[in-house]
């Protein structure tokens, strides 16, 4: 099953094949993925559209989380200075608990998945440029690397702050 994936080493691009040639085919894809993933390559193709679709919802879901944790976080903060008095606690500590809620979630499934280092690259500009001449796949998913350490930082930050603000909140509310 080494010809299922084809790596070049010089431009950092894994090539995840669709060749059927055993019953266990998926799971050597899922295999070939994983390792790729593992592997930390600049550009990650994937033939098989089952496993490339389901690899670009995981990455949607967690880029989803991320942003709803940090979007809601922000109108936490601001949602008191912008709401009438009579909605601005409410809404204020509703925003806080979807952004921990969803900062938690990705915190657990997402943050030390390799997966979570990738985005699915949807430019038709850039994917016309990749020399993907071998590819019996009309529509491969195109995975590229990104630096995702200040998106962590800003995540986390948001959500440790919203943690603070709505525990403060909350015990002035019961104990103030």
């Amino acid at each position: 099953m080494a010809d299922e994936v084809s790596e070049d080493l010089e431009g950092g691009c894994v090539i995840i094949h669709e060749i059927y040639d055993s019953e266990d085919a998926r799971e050597q894809f899922e295999a070939d993925l994983e390792r790729a993933l593992e592997s930390q390559c600049g550009m990650i193709v994937i033939e098989p559209t089952m496993i490339g679709e389901e690899t670009a919802r995981w990455i949607q879901v967690g880029n989803c989380l991320h942003k709803t944790s940090v979007i809601t976080g922000l109108g936490c903060f601001v949602s008191p200075w912008v709401l009438p008095k009579a909605f601005k606690e409410p809404i204020s500590l509703v925003c806080g608990g979807v952004s921990i809620f969803c900062a938690a979630l990705y915190g657990v499934s997402w943050q030390f998945d390799p997966c979570c280092q990738y985005q699915v690259e949807y430019d038709t500009r850039k994917l016309a440029k990749l020399p993907l001449g071998s590819l019996t796949s009309s529509s491969p998913i195109v995975l590229v690397r990104k630096d995702d350490k200040y998106r962590k930082r800003l995540h986390n930050l948001v959500a440790g702050s919203v943690l603070i603000y709505c525990s403060w909140k909350i015990y002035n509310w019961y104990f103030g």
